[in-house]
């Protein structure tokens, strides 16, 4: 009802300012504080004060002397408090609310008929998946959530780097070396942790092995980078053997969290298809195309880049941000809008890459980028695949997941519910706490700002953590399991108490949250609400008795509130890919 009551609010500002002629291009919507008793407000007073001539109290009044709440549906009345203008809800919007929240999809929007490719994670294939890359996939995955409740046709790609040098060096250390030349075990019986052992000991001779055999293999590797430029089917599946099974076990890992995929898009697709050679032949025609240091080079210092981009060296061999421009064209054909989630460290080459797609006569408005930074765990400790240092998002997923055990172990004896957990419902428990935690602590911050990872507040039951909002969804189950049906048809007006009236605004709002989350592609705005909602309905579960209420009017208006409440806090924590426990 939120979205409903902004555009009635939009409506009456713009009717009222029209019949006193004054303008209407910014109407000054926006949220009151929590002192206040409106839905919205509008400071569009202060905007207009030096054009009426008049202070902004005034102002406000004359703009709420021209509305009428009994014109419209979800507004109650219109009040001022100095120079706002506050928008009280009616006794429908209360009504409505707590009707649309019956269903179990609330809060998602109607569909939009417009596609988004939402590209994260995109870790190369090398090794297993570290915790300093732990924030791509859990706020891309949740970013891919948002668009998708929001409406939007969202498909979820993994971009694979499998024909950089990176990857050649691998294949040949993979032809090259036997297991008996390896100089570990590996840590974790998958695939990419086995494999990994071969990209190590191929770095470690390329650095400081003899120079004889080191000419022979950058020799090889060099063979391996051409081959895929040349179109080679043999090399193509010499360096997929890797590729492949290498992110068989990251996907296993991904998997987990979980985030999962709709497609693997590999770079060498635009190569073998002819498009990198295209765009190539393009590039070197643009007035920005430079031959320098032995390599072609597009100089964007116009466009305040500093640095040059190379896009081709001498020996005709692109680069990975070349074929990512083909991959990137590729994705304006084929979907409306393409969402790109980047660590700090891709910022420079999004913004060549931006500039590029645009000189090359792309609109790039199509382009949105989520940065984020890093997640550093308490020491500091490094995260590189290539010396083989590091915390493993495994280790840690694991490390949560017993500490979730633990936790919901040592609070058996403090549960209100007199059901039996099995062992089987103790481990389901701690991996929908565990990994939610991780999930929640990571997402919930803004993706611009590093984040050290500290357990003691990620898994803290009574503080705003995944667990605390968690044990919401839990509480509300547990009063539904204690009924036979939710009353399909109540009295939303019996529903008088601050609280209870408190927890439908809450829920009111849910489906407005996840339109601005979407648009801004701030998922971290819907934590933020989840626990604004936790808080809200804690109060309500203090001061309102649900199944011991007065009468049955009331009795059955209570639980049908305690099952939207459900369905908004499970759809909440569904877009942020956190569990919802039906107990805990």
């Amino acid at each position: 009802m939120f979205i409903a009551v902004r555009e009635e609010v939009a409506t009456a500002i713009e009717d009222a300012l029209d019949a006193l002629d004054l303008p209407t291009d910014d109407l000054g919507i926006e949220e009151p504080p929590e002192d206040v008793d409106a839905v919205l407000a509008s400071s569009v007073a202060f905007r207009l004060a030096g054009e009426v001539g008049a202070p902004p109290p005034k102002v406000a009044a004359d703009i709420a002397d021209e509305i009428d709440p009994d014109a419209y549906e979800y507004v109650g009345d219109v009040t001022t408090q100095g120079p706002y203008i506050n928008f009280l809800p009616s006794e429908t919007y209360f009504a409505a609310t707590l009707s649309a929240a019956q269903d179990e999809e609330y809060g998602h929007l109607p569909d939009r008929d417009e596609s988004v490719v939402v590209e994260h994670t995109s870790a190369n294939p090398t090794g297993p998946v570290h915790v300093g890359r732990a924030r791509n996939p859990i706020v891309g995955d949740a970013v891919a959530n948002v668009l998708d409740f929001a409406g939007y046709d969202v498909d979820r790609h993994y971009y694979v780097n499998d024909a950089g040098r990176q990857m050649a060096v691998f294949t040949w250390a993979y032809e090259t070396f036997d297991e008996d030349d390896l100089d570990s075990e590996p840590e974790r019986d998958r695939i990419e942790y086995d494999l990994v052992r071969y990209y190590r000991k191929g770095n470690a001779f390329l650095e400081d092995g003899p120079a004889d055999r080191v000419d022979e293999a950058e020799a090889e590797i060099q063979s391996i980078m051409q081959g895929l430029e040349e179109h080679d089917e043999e090399t193509y599946e010499r360096v997929s053997e890797v590729v492949d099974q290498v992110l068989s076990g990251m996907q296993a890992c991904l998997a987990r969290l979980p985030a999962e995929f709709d497609e693997f898009v590999k770079e060498s697709q635009f190569m073998f298809d002819g498009s990198t050679d295209d765009l190539v032949a393009r590039l070197q025609e643009l007035d920005e195309a430079v031959y320098e240091e032995d390599a072609w080079q597009l100089d964007l210092s116009e466009y305040g880049i500093e640095k040059k981009m190379v896009f081709l060296r001498s020996d005709g061999t692109s680069l990975y941000t070349t074929r990512d421009l083909a991959h990137h064209e590729w994705k304006f054909d084929n979907y409306d809008r393409a969402v790109t989630v980047l660590g700090e460290d891709h910022k420079l080459q999004a913004d060549q890459l931006q500039q590029t797609l645009s000189l090359l006569g792309n609109d790039t408005d199509q382009l949105e980028n989520v940065i984020f930074s890093w997640v550093n765990l308490p020491g500091g400790l490094g995260m590189s695949t290539r010396a083989g240092t590091g915390v493993d998002l495994d280790d840690l997923l694991d490390e949560a997941i017993d500490r979730a055990r633990n936790e919901v172990e040592t609070r058996m004896e403090e549960r209100i519910r007199d059901d039996d957990l099995t062992d089987e419902d103790v481990e389901r428990i701690a991996h929908q706490v565990g990994i939610g935690a991780v999930r929640y602590d990571i997402v919930s911050k803004q993706p611009t700002k590093a984040i050290t990872f500290e357990w003691d507040q990620a898994l803290d039951f009574e503080a705003q953590s995944a667990p605390y909002v968690q044990y919401v969804h839990a509480r509300c189950c547990g009063i539904l399991d204690e009924v036979d049906s939710v009353p399909e048809s109540v009295d939303a007006s019996v529903l008088e108490r601050e609280e209870s009236r408190d927890l439908l605004r809450v829920i009111a709002r849910f489906p407005g949250v996840i339109d601005e989350a979407a648009d801004d592609l701030e998922p971290h705005t819907v934590a933020t609400y989840t626990r604004e909602f936790a808080e809200t309905f804690n109060a309500f579960y203090r001061e309102c008795q649900v199944l011991g209420a007065e009468d049955e009017a009331l009795r059955d208006a209570r639980i049908a509130l305690v099952a939207a409440a459900r369905h908004t806090i499970a759809n909440a924590l569904s877009t942020l890919g956190v569990a919802a426990p039906r107990s805990m």
